[in-house]
């Protein structure tokens, strides 16, 4: 019996010796899960239970154009805060920074009662601002540091570089696409709470940093070119509105894209959406005649026409899969040469009869339509072409000219830009490198080839087949460019009613797409007017601002002229859609022909040649810039008059 009671003490003893050894560990697990593995987390609420973490508006990188000149920028401002507790007499200290902040007095000194310590009062403003501030010597009111976004160029590539929120999160263009790129880290001030949770004190935190930069591939000066010209052409023409793009045809570097209406990126709450897009990537529209470039290119390689072939282009009328193609002119036998030179449909339908629905639908495609171009941008549209099984009969002959298929304007001219270039289609991109703080290179982007399109000499065929499109006699004449030689396609399409869901009979897209010099292109031009209400045609109402943002751009670019310049008659009319060309110079510009009284042709000398000019003839001519001379008022060759002002334009050589 004895021995059975000491045998249960020892199990009992055993028992809760156990029961200690278990609860031991376990408190020891819970100690080294909650102040070894848990500790940071921990200690980070506790500190949350006594401070507030005020977060500050993070730093951004800038954003450059090739030559480093800034687009957009961080700039730091002073953000105004008051500590109430600090305040001696707050309604008394109200009053007097009411009309400073443009806050009514009651409200803000209802903001500053309702605080429990810190509040803001003014986040990033003005330095003169703070100063009337500081001046004032209120206890309990500070300063920090704060960054705030600034587009320097106002509405120059406000649609490319885009746009932030006041967070400042990346909204629009560059901004939004490279928005963690550019993005920096962010601040904070630290203010001590007491046990109920009030602001008793507050602690200078961490200052925040910048992010990297991005440099593109856009030119600003090119880029003001071709917004300043498109401006012109839109209005002129009472437009509803329009685009302009200049690449580089052998690297796909965009070196300009501009739309109109455009917007001030510093204030561009005051804008609707129609400024805000960037309609060079967004909007597809019909292509029009500027598709047969890429027909006759096809055929050509496909080997089902030659360069001297012949088609019969009914004399304008012509009946087709139960529809009737017409001309805006009548013909007969035309070259292929001629059907691109006059614009011809039925000699478009015709050849595309012989290419055949599924070779024209795979070159068309290898050409890039169809699909996203892939830039560096956000919101980029596919277009639309069809896949070849849903093409009705009449496809096949609508879409060889342009018609039943959509495009960006991106996507026309990175495919004329493989025309130009011999074959290559290259991936359009718009960022050259990302940078940090210090200039050094993070990441260099380059050319990009995506494929092989057609052969060299089928590129060169077509290149000097839309040169006569520009010749006297072409549709594009008004396209020509003083000394140089150019091959370009002018297009006119009709629009959509949607709400009939037919052609409309008064609204048209007209553009003009080609590349300078042609046998050795610097650049592919696209521009494009929508709903012009003087004239439908490309060749009227786009060709003319080819011309000049073509002519301002290869002075500036300093691409020697090819050939002697063109001495033209000086229009009479008030309004001449481009300068007249100036007769031929050995360094930019002319003097020689010009008679006493008028207006010298400037364009491409120097400001030291212009001095000399002005010094020998008398002229009060007044300078802007300096490098090159891009643009003059008056036109060469005009009267110069006292009641007018006369100045030269420069831009920096590249």
């Amino acid at each position: 019996m004895i021995e059975k009671h000491e045998k249960w003490a020892r199990v009992r003893m055993r028992s809760v010796a156990a029961l200690f050894v278990v609860f031991f560990v376990l408190t020891a697990g819970r100690a080294l899960f909650l102040q070894v593995l848990q500790k940071d987390k921990l200690v980070k609420l506790a500190e949350k239970q006594h401070q507030r973490i005020v977060q500050l508006t993070p730093g951004r990188g800038a954003i450059f154009d090739r030559n480093n000149a800034p687009l957009a920028v961080s700039l730091e401002m002073d953000s105004c805060y008051a500590e109430t507790r600090e305040m001696e007499n707050l309604p008394d200290e109200a009053a007097k920074l009411a009309p400073i902040l443009g806050i009514p007095q009651p409200e803000l000194e209802a903001k500053l009662k309702a605080s429990r310590n810190f509040v803001w009062l003014a986040r990033r403003i003005p330095p003169e601002q703070a100063k009337k501030i500081r001046d004032l010597d209120l206890d309990g009111i500070g300063f920090v540091k704060e960054t705030k976004r600034y587009y320097p160029n106002s509405e120059v590539a406000a649609a490319v570089v885009g746009f932030t929120g006041l967070d400042p999160t990346g909204l629009e263009g560059i901004e939004k696409k490279y928005d963690s790129t550019i993005l920096g880290n962010t601040g904070y001030l630290v203010t001590e709470r007491d046990a109920l949770g009030r602001d008793i004190d507050l602690k200078k935190g961490k200052q925040g940093s910048k992010g990297s930069n991005v440099v593109l591939t856009l030119d600003k000066n090119i880029q003001y070119i071709a917004e300043k010209e498109l401006t012109k052409a839109v209005e002129k023409n009472g437009a509803k509105s329009g685009i302009a793009i200049v690449m580089e045809p052998d690297t796909g570097r965009v070196l300009a894209m501009a739309n109109y209406p455009t917007f001030n990126p510093n204030a561009f709450s005051k804008y609707g959406q129609d400024a805000l897009r960037n309609r060079a990537i967004s909007d597809s529209f019909e292509p029009g005649s500027t598709f047969k470039i890429f027909l006759v290119a096809s055929a050509l390689e496909s080997h089902v026409i030659r360069a001297g072939d012949a088609f019969n282009c009914e004399n304008g009328s012509w009946a087709f899969a139960g529809k009737t193609i017409h001309d805006t002119h009548s013909y007969g036998a035309l070259s292929v040469a001629q059907v691109l030179k006059f614009s011809s449909n039925i000699g478009a339908a015709k050849i595309g009869g012989r290419l055949g629905s599924q070779r024209l639908y795979d070159a068309l495609t290898a050409f890039g339509f169809g699909e996203r171009s892939e830039i560096d941008l956000p919101g980029e549209a596919a277009g639309m072409l069809r896949p070849q099984a849903k093409w009705y009969p009449i496809d096949l002959a609508t879409i060889s000219f342009g018609q039943g298929v959509t495009a960006t304007a991106l996507q026309i001219t990175t495919a004329v830009s493989a025309v130009a270039n011999g074959g290559n289609l290259m991936k359009p991109y718009l960022v050259d490198r990302i940078t940090n703080e210090d200039g050094e290179v993070l990441k260099q982007f380059g050319p990009q080839l995506k494929r092989k399109v057609i052969s060299p000499s089928t590129a060169k065929t077509v290149a000097h087949m839309l040169e006569g499109v520009v010749n006297e006699g072409g549709t594009g004449t008004a396209a020509q460019v003083d000394g140089y030689s150019v091959a370009g396609k002018t297009g006119t399409a009709q629009k959509v009613d949607h709400a009939s869901h037919a052609y409309s009979a008064k609204k048209r897209t007209a553009s003009f797409v080609g590349f300078v010099p042609v046998d050795n292109p610097k650049l592919t031009i696209l521009v494009v007017v929508d709903e012009p209400t003087t004239s439908p045609y490309g060749g009227v109402v786009a060709a003319p601002a080819f011309s000049a943002i073509a002519q301002q751009s290869l002075c500036y670019l300093g691409v020697p002229p090819e050939k002697s310049f063109k001495k033209k008659p000086v229009s009479v009319e008030a309004k001449e859609v481009r300068d007249p060309d100036p007769p031929q110079v050995s360094e930019g510009g002319s003097v020689e022909g010009t008679p006493a009284g008028a207006m010298p042709n400037f364009r491409g000398m120097s400001m030291r040649q212009v001095l000399r000019v002005m010094e020998k003839r008398g002229l009060n001519v007044k300078l802007e810039g300096s490098g090159r001379a891009v643009e003059q008022h008056p036109a060469p060759g005009s009267p110069i008059t006292t009641e007018e002002e006369v100045w030269v334009r420069f831009v920096p050589s590249a």
